[in-house]
């Protein structure tokens, strides 16, 4: 899907600006993550599949500081992220939450405009500065074309890139997004995994991004995260992680693991045994 080669993989390091240690997240009662240690990698685009209800938003609502963890402690830049001032987070990590909702009548601009609201205070108020990361953004994300379009009349991909737009517009080094190509068709889903790339290794900034579809996590992830019941199973390299042992074991899926001759990544196919009725209609032709 994409043209990358296994070179530009970053070297996995203890180092990072976003750490998770031993942490444990829930709601009400029930807890949902369970003694997670993660060291985000800097620079990087790193995906994070599991089933349904495996802790994937939850794990990301607390690194977002959305969520309180119940134990453990997750620290930015080295300092515990819940004794951090809201706007001094919002300046170095934005989060795109699932299926967001704009307004009635928001114009695309508008949307974006909002990622500055971390800069904004009694006495700084809206300057050229913000205006030239507005614009930024809007091209980066190729949203320009329509920013005076309401966001509402937009197409369900061209509506992503806004909300990706406004993350960007925030202009943080940390970027979480749960779950940004939901709905859309296998072509946008591969378009704006492309542009989050882009932004990773152009902008050297780190993403963190939730996704449903195996095999567009392993075409463009640079670290994955495999997790099941709220906790990790596996996670590193693409090629050390999607295996077809850990897809049976995460996912109870049983499929050939085979390479993508052009990236060289790893594309999971599914096995299908054949439906007896269906072998007895060959058989009988």
């Amino acid at each position: 899907m994409t043209g990358y080669n296994n070179s530009d993989a970053p070297e996995e390091s203890a180092a990072s600006c976003l750490r998770v240690a031993g942490v444990a997240v829930g709601y009400g009662d029930a807890p949902i993550v369970r003694d997670v240690s993660l060291d985000v990698p800097d620079g990087a685009l790193t995906v994070l599949v599991g089933p349904n209800g495996s802790g994937k938003s939850t794990l990301m609502k607390a690194m977002a500081r959305v969520l309180p963890v119940r134990s453990g402690e997750i620290r930015l830049d080295g300092r515990p992220i819940g004794a951090m001032p809201t706007r001094e987070v919002a300046k170095r990590l934005a989060l795109l939450p699932q299926g967001p909702i704009a307004p009635e009548g928001l114009r695309v601009r508008e949307l974006v405009a909002q990622g500055r609201y971390p800069h904004q205070s009694l006495l700084r108020q809206w300057s050229r500065r913000d205006a030239e990361a507005v614009e930024a953004a809007m091209q980066a994300a190729d949203v320009i074309g329509f920013a005076d379009r309401p966001v509402s009349e937009l197409s369900g991909g061209q509506r992503q890139r806004c909300w990706i737009a406004m993350v960007l517009a925030q202009e943080t080094d940390i970027l979480l997004l749960d779950e940004p190509t939901t709905f859309l068709d296998l072509k946008v889903q591969v378009d704006l995994m492309r542009l989050l790339r882009r932004i990773a290794k152009e902008d050297g900034r780190t993403l963190v991004v939730v996704l449903h579809e195996l095999n567009v996590a392993a075409a463009f992830a640079d670290h994955l995260i495999m997790m099941q019941d709220g906790r990790i199973l596996a996670e590193g390299h693409v090629e050390r992680v999607f295996t077809a042992a850990n897809l049976r074991e995460v996912f109870g899926l049983e499929a050939n693991v085979l390479r993508d001759p052009a990236s060289g990544r790893p594309v999971c196919v599914p096995v299908v045994t054949p439906d007896a009725d269906v072998m007895s209609r060959i058989a009988a032709q």
